[in-house]
């Protein structure tokens, strides 16, 4: 078995998805969820440094602070947007996911599938009814 950690809120339905894919693949990955014990500095950096990305690509719109606190504004530091997502989590956005083949946050939730380093078991479908692999495991193609 590989070692996989996702960063999941389970009250987020493409969390949920991402999730049910890693155990599709037959893994059982560590599960932190981040609202309950979020990451510390070193964590969420380490995080934004392996995904490539800056702290602005991790920050979370919907459903939270950003917009009273005006996080829109191109003034905040990178630091000091990681104080603010340290202080308030959900600011943080999710499924963050990592494997040895990468880290990534997985949104669109098939996302994670090039992260897997097994395949997928067979077919899945994601809460809403979309098909993402087929019953032989593989990659449902979009147009």
């Amino acid at each position: 078995m590989g070692n996989i950690t996702i960063y999941h809120n389970p009250a987020c339905g493409t969390s949920r998805n991402v999730l049910a894919m890693i155990r599709n693949s037959g893994e059982e990955p560590q599960i932190i969820e981040y609202l309950k014990t979020p990451p510390d500095r070193a964590t969420l950096e380490r995080l934004i440094a392996a995904m490539g990305i800056a702290p602005r690509g991790l920050l979370r719109s919907k459903g939270t602070p950003y917009d009273a606190l005006g996080l829109d504004s191109p003034v905040w530091t990178d630091a000091q947007l990681i104080d603010c997502m340290l202080q308030e989590p959900i600011l943080i956005n999710r499924p963050i996911v990592a494997t040895p083949l990468g880290t990534r946050l997985c949104r669109p939730s098939e996302a994670v599938l090039d992260l897997l380093p097994r395949p997928q078991q067979g077919a899945f479908t994601k809460e809403d009814g979309e098909a993402v692999v087929d019953g032989q495991g593989a990659r449902i193609a979009r147009p």
